[in-house]
């Protein structure tokens, strides 16, 4: 997400108290007793997402509110704003739960922690693109079942990576860093994107660009999603998409549940179509379909791909540095574009 100055969002003179600061879930022990020494800060003990009239609660009796992709900030709810609400810094890079333009026109400065998960991402998307050709999951099922009867030249055979091609759909930071790990398996890479990228990094990750998205589904071995959810990505990956795809191919999904078709998925993969699929992301959080996690190649994850202790705590300084930027009368340095500038 690109970060942009709006000068008529900034307060006009640094904060004479501490910021009253609503925090959404539970952060750490690390970031929210930071936020407890500088902050007149109100936690979330429970960690259960908040109600509507929790969140309306909130909004209306603070200076900063601190959600996460779990809280759905849209324009009525920032209407019911209190007076003192300037900022709304976001736990996370995605901001497709905060509605940028009800903020802006109520001069309410958003922000988000871009960057901090990119490696985290990258290598749980490395797990499903490794993990689904090989059939990971269906191996350690058989360990566990107690059904396994030893080593035979012909069990359990899946595809090797070496010399497939893998589709990469967004090539931003994570798509990068994607491809930059999923080189050295030696996997052909071509990528889809709004534009392309500077040739040398593509010579870098030795990276082909596809312009047409339908190009690069019916060439792609292994697809792998890495585009933010809005109204052009939803179903982006849709029934048409995936009857392209080459027959016996996988498919990861570590960025937004909303960005493939899940019945024209799960019908290609109980059709034979599609090898597996990984997915750690799905559309209706945290329900996730039972013929998903009943197929033996499909690898489901529980929105863990920016789950580690570092990044987490480092999202959260990002939080709180984007916090006393502002109410010292600065622009916060992840300030978000409002989509009016």
């Amino acid at each position: 997400m690109e970060t942009t100055s709006n000068p008529s969002a900034v307060p006009n003179k640094r904060l004479d108290r501490k910021p009253r600061v609503v925090v959404t879930r539970r952060l750490g022990p690390a970031v929210e007793d930071r936020m407890g020494e500088l902050y007149d800060v109100t936690l979330n003990a429970s960690d259960m997402p908040l109600t509507r009239d929790q969140l309306v609660e909130a909004i209306q009796d603070c200076d900063v509110l601190v959600p996460t992709v779990t809280d759905t900030i849209d324009a009525d709810l920032i209407d019911a704003a209190g007076k003192n609400l300037g900022l709304i810094a976001n736990f996370g890079a995605g901001t497709e739960h905060i509605d940028l333009k009800a903020a802006a026109n109520r001069k309410i400065i958003v922000t988000n922690t871009p960057g901090v998960f990119t490696d985290d991402t990258a290598d749980i998307t490395m797990a499903g693109i490794i993990g689904v050709p090989r059939r990971v999951r269906e191996g350690v099922e058989l360990i566990r079942s107690g059904e396994w009867t030893g080593w035979a030249p012909t069990a359990m055979l899946g595809r090797k990576l070496g010399g497939k091609v893998l589709g990469i759909v967004g090539m931003g930071r994570i798509g990068q860093a994607v491809a930059h790990r999923a080189r050295a398996f030696g996997l052909e890479i071509l990528y889809h994107n709004r534009k392309p990228l500077p040739v040398a990094i593509e010579r870098m990750f030795g990276a082909t660009y596809v312009d047409n998205l339908d190009d690069l589904v019916a060439k792609a071995d292994i697809l792998t999603l890495h585009c933010p959810s809005s109204p052009d990505t939803r179903k982006i990956i849709d029934q048409r998409r995936i009857e392209l795809m080459k027959e016996g191919s996988s498919i990861i999904n570590t960025a937004r549940g909303d960005l493939i078709d899940q019945e024209a998925l799960i019908a290609a993969l109980e059709s034979g179509h599609l090898a597996g699929a990984g997915l750690d992301v799905y559309p209706d959080e945290p329900n996730v379909d039972r013929r998903l996690i009943g197929h033996p190649n499909v690898m489901t994850l529980p929105h863990i791909g920016s789950a580690t202790r570092e990044g987490r705590e480092e999202s959260g300084m990002k939080v709180i540095a984007n916090i006393r930027m502002w109410a010292d009368g600065h622009r916060p340095p992840d300030q978000v574009l409002s989509g009016l500038d």
